[in-house]
């Protein structure tokens, strides 16, 4: 998954323990401009890292993983945690092929007549299928 934002706020990397580390950071995410979302997302061990390159205010492009936790409580309640871990933190907006993205595709604009195919073949309503 990815998505374009802008970055509010940075953490400093937190050592959780002799071999883990993560780092947090907040986005305003605007699909809708009206109503924009604030989203944390999490990076951890070297993708910390990449939190250095970028600032508060610049606008990045975000790719990351949806993860999602069970737990069960000390008094056996179960209880369920998600988390958005970030992979790639870019500055600016990366092209649709960076982000791993599929283009999205457009029908041509040309001037083909209802008779004539995109590509300049002519065919009619009544042509057998090839299959």
């Amino acid at each position: 998954m990815n998505i374009n934002a802008k970055i509010l706020e940075i953490t400093e990397t937190q050592q959780i323990s002799g071999s883990f580390r993560k780092r947090e950071f907040i986005v305003e995410y605007a699909e809708n401009p009206q109503y924009p979302e604030f989203i944390k997302f999490e990076a951890i061990q070297a993708n910390c890292d990449q939190l250095d390159r970028v600032s508060v205010g610049q606008e990045v492009n975000i790719q990351f993983n949806l993860k999602g936790r069970k737990w069960t409580d000390p008094q056996g309640v179960v209880k369920y945690f998600n988390s958005l871990q970030a992979w790639k933190v870019e500055a600016g907006q990366a092209s649709s092929q960076e982000s791993g993205t599929q283009p999205t595709t457009q029908a041509p604009q040309g001037n083909s007549t209802p008779g004539e195919a995109m590509d300049g073949v002519s065919f009619s309503e009544d042509d057998d299928l090839p299959f």
